[in-house]
């Protein structure tokens, strides 16, 4: 009988440090959910784009939102009017599904690629890969991100998106935390 009692106390202590383990997951979402803020950067463009030409400003803002279940990602150039019928402005929310974080990328070319991270063994950078698609393909998709984190106030994002005919193009941003 003692020995029931000890083990199921043995039990009962695994099962607690089960339950409030964190999962990479859950880590990597945490660690994403601090660079809310707004930053900027100068995005280099692989191929050069005709009107997103190497060099231009943009503005990134993150946000946490629905009592932190939720990270809201905004990109839109420096100097463009806030009007989303004229200028690009895509939105991506970055989620925990189960034990899986996702992303889901709200694109300017109407459709919203999802996306599954992976972590780096460092906890560093978390790449998202390619999923599935709601929406129409027929001008292309958002297919791959990267975060790197650096430090408190400098992160590198890399976004793919492949263009009509599966051509990669590549933004690269260097972003710098604004000081307020």
């Amino acid at each position: 009988m003692k020995s029931r009692r000890c083990m199921l106390a043995v039990v009962l202590i695994s099962l607690s440090t089960l339950a409030f383990a964190q999962t990479d997951a859950q880590k990597s979402f945490d660690k994403l959910k601090t660079l809310a803020g707004t930053w900027q950067a100068a995005v280099t463009v692989d191929p050069p784009q005709k009107g997103m030409e190497n060099g231009t400003m943009m503005q990134v803002t993150l946000r946490v939102t629905s009592r932190g279940n939720a990270l809201v990602h905004e990109m839109h150039e420096l100097g463009k009017p806030d009007d989303p019928a004229r200028y690009d402005h895509p939105l991506t929310m970055l989620y925990l599904d189960g034990d899986r974080l996702l992303l889901t990328h709200y694109c300017d070319a109407g459709n919203r690629p999802r996306m599954a991270a992976r972590i780096s063994p460092d906890g560093k950078t978390v790449e998202f890969d390619f999923l599935d698609l709601a929406g129409s393909n027929q001008y292309g998709h958002m297919h791959h991100a990267v975060f790197t984190m650096i430090d408190a106030n400098h992160h590198i994002e890399d976004w793919t998106y492949m263009t009509p005919g599966d051509k990669p193009l590549h933004a690269h941003f260097d972003l710098k935390r604004e000081q307020q």
